[in-house]
């Protein structure tokens, strides 16, 4: 028995992609900064402070949705710009771990050198290994590689020969 996962439609693949991207790397980021004494409040926060700067650390709970949505909408972001990169570069589609693993180290320089120095907050924090490593690593691991394959599954479903062109390969 062959189980076929259907496709799904861009908009899907987007969809989808962008909720376990933004999962992933919020369970990420709520543990790893968790255990240097953060709490989920604060790391939220942390986000809306590219858009709010200091402030943000006034708001409380509303700060930290502000900051939860923020969050996802990057996700859906990132995903997106996969998924409108794929219709000109096949590659990305039949390639999602090759292509997603560099992919999710560009997202990382791109929102750690471009981004977050643009935003609110500011210049980058000093430079901390273990911070560097689990960036690198969650986004490889939780964002560009399935980022990659929710993208990949959009692609339209391969056309099964017709019957009678099947029949003519075996005769």
């Amino acid at each position: 028995m062959v189980l076929r996962m259907r496709n799904f439609s861009g908009a899907e693949a987007v969809v989808y992609g962008g909720l376990v991207v933004g999962a992933l790397d919020a369970i990420d980021a709520v543990v790893f900064f968790g255990l240097r004494g953060a709490t989920p409040v604060r790391v939220f926060q942390g986000i809306a402070a590219g858009l709010l700067g200091r402030a943000t650390l006034e708001g409380g709970l509303r700060t930290a949705l502000l900051g939860l949505a923020i969050h996802f909408f990057i996700a859906f972001s990132i995903v997106a710009t996969y998924y409108l990169a794929s219709r000109s570069l096949p590659i990305l589609m039949r390639r999602p771990v090759l292509c997603g693993a560099p992919y999710g180290v560009f997202v990382y320089f791109f929102m750690n050198r471009i981004v977050i120095p643009l935003s609110a907050i500011g210049a980058a924090a000093a430079f901390s290994l273990p911070v560097f490593i689990n960036g690198i690593v969650i986004h490889i691991l939780g964002v560009g590689i399935p980022a990659a394959l929710f993208v990949a599954r959009s692609a339209p479903a391969p056309l099964a020969p017709a019957a009678g062109a099947a029949s003519h390969l075996h005769s």
